[in-house]
């Protein structure tokens, strides 16, 4: 049977009651000290201040609103579980003079959220201040990517060489230049030779002649 509607139902007529006769009821953490650093498996225990002997319930909302009952203690420090008698093992409960007692002897993610201690007096239900217990939040690393590396193992280093434009430019800009002073020089490179040739062949002709002179 779910009794969370019926649960919020009493703990929103309840906010209107919030102590007894003027005297509020007070919850305080005995373990941990310091409640922000709840780790998995921490034993918690609670304790409530009542100021009167009537016994006393412990309720949980969880981070999505819903009212679990945990645990009633009576005047004579007994414990009912009601329909929780499967997890009563995970807690304990007791009474001493005017204060309840809750531990959770091993807190779990299911263990989270914010508990109240309630007193029924005169039919009227008084609810203490919410007491919060949740595991610290852990924030995530994204994880890191390694490098290309090589067959052998060694890390390959990333080309990190850009364009020069201004460099690049400049070399479309001297090409002309290039041109203007390898053009005529292959020129007068060919010219020369031309007229090496020639005067090299003048000069056997007139070797010739000469030879047909003497005879």
């Amino acid at each position: 049977m779910d009794t969370a509607p019926a649960l919020l139902l009493l703990l929103t007529l309840g906010c209107c009651c919030p102590g007894i006769y003027g005297q509020p009821l007070h919850v305080r953490v005995s373990s941990p000290k310091d409640i922000t650093q709840l780790q998995v498996g921490q034993r918690l225990e609670l304790e409530c201040q009542t100021y009167k002997s009537y016994g006393a319930s412990w309720i949980r909302q969880d981070k999505h609103g819903t009212l679990h009952f945990i645990v009633f203690i009576s005047s004579l420090s007994r414990a009912n579980f009601g329909e929780n008698q499967g997890t009563a093992h995970r807690f304990e409960a007791s009474k001493h003079n005017t204060v309840y007692r809750l531990a959770v002897k091993s807190f779990s993610p299911e263990d989270e959220g914010t508990y109240f201690c309630v007193m029924s007096l005169n039919q009227i239900l008084h609810f203490s201040p919410g007491q919060r217990a949740f595991l610290p939040v852990t924030s995530t690393v994204a994880p890191t990517t390694c490098g290309p590396t090589s067959k052998h193992g060694t890390t390959e280093e990333p080309n990190l060489k850009t364009p020069d434009p201004e460099g690049r430019m400049q070399e479309d800009l001297n090409f002309p230049c290039h041109i203007f002073i390898w053009v005529p020089l292959a020129g007068a490179c060919i010219l020369l030779l031309i007229a090496l040739v020639i005067t090299t062949v003048l000069c056997q002709q007139t070797r010739r002649r000469r030879c047909r002179c003497k005879r």
